[in-house]
């Protein structure tokens, strides 16, 4: 039987090879298509689960009830790790990590001639016990046991030494901009993998962060909040039980704490890791959910072309069916024979697939900014299995059920009505069915686009380009008034000054200002933004009211700006020149600051103040005229080193941190933009077979009425305005569904466009386009054609 099938397939590929084609090029890239999001899948879901004892690994997180809103932040106080692991039995191990984004990269050295940038942090001694991250040398149970310990990267010992061996023992400084220290190599861990959510290059004791806070006069203290809270639990102890007994474990000890605590599944927060007003609403999952729904129904187009196709021809089989029935085959053995050759077709074209996917492989991992590779392992070869079964099904299950259920005494006495033969219906019903997908993707795909163009060219409140900025450490840190009047007479410096962090994401926050009419149950969450002389000018800040800070007006230590959002919440009239209590010390207010997006416009500006405190302004920001950043990034550098010998210097752009707010968007409008052309491509495809199809069983009519005048135009629109409707009919049901869809992705952005009317005439007016550009060739040639050989076909 299969060896029959086989047979039948092949001269079926002889006698209708444009179908065969257009049928195998179909399958292929969409089978192409849903390995690519399948790999892109298997890499997002598969996010930091490798970890040993990744299902008993928790992050602590914090609510915090605001008068507004409650913010949901993973920054946990100094003490709660150690605290929750002698309070509750059930925790095995508990370990603080600073997040390496709370100092920037640390200045590391051996040598004077031998210093480097590297990301670390401070992390408790239970670490590696907790996370399998590999380690090369060293014991996971002691290795940052001793206070003067180091543990670091693969990589990093390479560039420091040369070489991972006999490396353990050997010193190595270290610098942030206010302290520095030397620590021994205690051990080495091999390269995060990239199915890792963090990014150290080094790990030193949380002991030692307990002494740089000290050091920088903070106490530890429950009302401090800096490291992130990591727990394993015991095996068999229940994460929901604990996650209730946690809830208060703050306000127990600072009975006016308005922080609440909650459990979180450490692997779960790559997909699942936004909050809003206190509860999960989604993450990076949405983007995985949304890319599979492609997948399926770029699959799912690529079948209903098989299906179009096959019941389009099925005039051309309906007397082997007939003979077949006639001489004892039974219904059964027909569905086998047609979904065979639906397997046989499907196999095929998902071979092809495989070549098209390793050839364009490394095109896929650039869109992404992943390093997918296609492991040929045993998963992979269960997905194959049930891609080929599921796809071979779907394909050919209704011609195979249709075709089989013909009456052979009607086929062999010729008085089968060939004109309905699939249901004309049905085939536009998929035709239409094609063609709103296809329009939902260009509307969705348009819009992102907007959305996107919007981000990168909306007024920030600020000036992001050309604006370079790097840490103050070493000796630079306690110089850099005169390190600032240098830099200024740079030429191209058009202005420059200190601030405490970055400006874009800036984290810093508090809720303890006091100010004149406000309500005692009201807490407020501010930003805390530390300046330096002329932040506001480098920056292109502009001031709504009063000034910003000036050596002209003296000490400015006890003065203080508010952005319009807070000056709004604090509700103060005529603020200038009022005065408030910062943490107990109370400052005057002498500005008022134009409201600029300190975060990604997924968020509403938030209350913000800035104080003056060049000790604390850690980073250096400078502006530098457009066109001469080479020469200027080169001058600075010079006087960096001339301020600073033995430091490196590594710089950033400011636009840069802009638009790596935005990289997933990014990525995922790349992704769409080429899985909408492709899935167009598909629809067209199946377009032009039944258009072809279309045309010649109309010959004989075409002819007809070519010799009782009808025009070529008269011709094109009687072929083209059946596909025009059913293109019509598509866009009167995608065009709601794409305006409900993509409205619910915008809501999620604070700041966005509005959405036009002209974006969906666009869709429609592209899909019509594309369906009379389909048509068109086989619409021209039989309208061209002689109207004598059309009779006699």
């Amino acid at each position: 039987m299969f060896r029959h099938n086989l047979v039948v397939i092949y001269r079926n590929f002889l006698r209708y090879k444009a179908s065969f084609f257009i049928n195998l090029t179909g399958l292929s890239i969409g089978l192409a298509c849903t390995l690519f999001i399948y790999l892109w899948i298997q890499s997002e879901v598969n996010v930091d689960r490798f970890h040993e004892h990744e299902g008993q690994l928790v992050q602590v997180m914090e609510n915090v009830d605001y008068t507004d809103e409650i913010v949901t932040r993973p920054e946990t106080p100094d003490l709660l790790a150690e605290a929750l692991v002698d309070e509750y039995p059930e925790i095995a191990y508990g370990a603080p990590m600073t997040h390496p984004e709370l100092f920037g990269k640390f200045t590391l050295s051996i040598s004077k001639d031998n210093a480097l940038k590297a990301a670390g942090s401070f992390t408790g001694k239970d670490y590696f016990k907790m996370f399998s991250f590999d380690l090369l040398h060293g014991d996971r149970n002691n290795v940052l046991d001793d206070k003067k310990a180091i543990v670091i990267s693969e990589s990093l010992a390479n560039k420091l030494f040369g070489t991972t061996d006999n490396v353990v023992g050997k010193s190595i400084d270290w610098n942030l901009p206010f302290y520095e220290s030397q620590s021994q190599v205690s051990g080495i861990f091999k390269d995060l993998p990239e199915s890792s959510t963090e990014s150290f290059d080094f790990m030193v004791p949380f002991d030692v962060f307990k002494d740089l806070s000290d050091a920088l006069g903070r106490k530890l203290h429950w009302d401090n909040h800096a490291p992130y809270t990591y727990l394993m639990l015991k095996d068999g102890k229940s994460f929901d039980d604990l996650n209730g007994k946690v809830t208060n474990f703050i306000k127990a000890r600072e009975r006016e704490s308005n922080v609440s605590l909650f459990l979180h599944r450490y692997a779960d927060n790559y997909l699942h890791g936004n909050f809003e007003n206190g509860k999960q609403t989604g993450g990076r999952i949405e983007y995985v959910q949304l890319f599979a729904i492609i997948a399926f129904f770029i699959l799912l187009m690529a079948c209903i072309n098989f299906m179009n196709l096959s019941t389009a021809k099925a005039s051309r089989r309906v007397t082997e069916v007939g003979v077949k029935k006639a001489i004892g085959a039974d219904r059964r053995m027909l569905i086998s024979q047609y979904l065979s050759e639906s397997f046989i077709m499907t196999t095929v074209a998902f071979v092809l697939s495989l070549v098209v996917v390793y050839l364009l492989l490394p095109s896929f991992n650039y869109i992404t900014g992943k390093e997918l590779s296609l492991a040929l392992n045993g998963s992979f070869f269960l997905y194959a299995l049930a891609i080929i079964a599921v796809t071979s099904f779907l394909a050919g299950s209704y011609p195979a059920f249709y075709l089989s259920g013909f009456n052979p005494a009607i086929v062999l006495k010729g008085n089968f009505d060939t004109s309905s033969l699939g249901g004309q219906f049905a085939r536009k019903g998929l035709v239409l069915f094609q063609f709103m997908l296809s329009i939902i993707l260009i509307v969705s795909v348009l819009v992102v686009y907007k959305q996107i163009e919007f981000v990168q060219t909306q007024n920030l409140g600020y000036d992001k380009d050309n604006i370079v900025y790097f840490n103050k450490e070493g000796a630079l840190a306690g110089n850099s008034e005169a390190f600032h009047n240098e830099l200024r007479k740079i030429p191209g410096i058009k202005a420059a000054s200190g601030i405490g962090e970055k400006i874009i994401g800036a984290t810093s926050s508090t809720g303890g200002v006091e100010w004149e009419g406000k309500n005692p149950d009201e807490d407020v969450n501010f930003t805390n933004v530390v300046a330096d002389y002329g932040l506001m000018e480098t920056l292109g800040m502009e001031m709504k009211d009063g000034r910003s800070f000036a050596k002209e007006y003296g000490a400015e230590e006890n003065k203080i700006i508010f952005n319009e959002t807070a000056i709004d919440i604090m509700n103060l009239d005529n603020p200038v020149g009022k005065r408030i209590t910062l943490l107990g010390e109370e400052k005057e207010i002498i500005g008022v600051v134009k409201d600029f997006h300190f975060e990604s416009f997924y968020e509403s500006v938030k209350p913000l103040f800035v104080q003056f405190n060049p000790e604390q302004s850690f980073m250096t920001m400078a502006k530098i005229e457009a066109g001469r950043e080479k020469q200027a990034i080169a001058s600075i550098e010079q006087l960096y080193r001339k301020f600073n010998p033995g430091f490196p210097f590594e710089f950033s752009f400011l636009d840069e941190d802009f638009q790596a707010q935005y990289v997933a968007e990014q990525r995922v409008a790349s992704l769409s933009r080429y899985f909408a052309l492709l899935a167009i491509l598909i629809s067209c495809l199946g377009l032009f077979g039944l258009a072809a199809f279309t045309t010649e069983r109309r010959m004989k009519e075409i002819g007809i009425r070519k010799v009782l005048g009808a025009s070529d135009v008269g011709i094109f629109y009687l072929l083209s305005k059946d596909f025009t409707k059913v293109v019509l009919f598509a866009s009167v049901i995608a065009l709601p569904i794409s305006y409900f869809a993509i409205r619910s992705w915008l809501n999620g952005f604070a700041y966005r466009i509005d959405l036009k009317l002209w974006f969906f005439i666009v869709a429609l007016l592209a899909a019509l386009i594309i369906a009379w550009m389909t048509v068109a060739s086989h619409a021209l040639r039989a309208a061209k054609s002689d109207p004598v050989e059309c009779i006699r076909t």
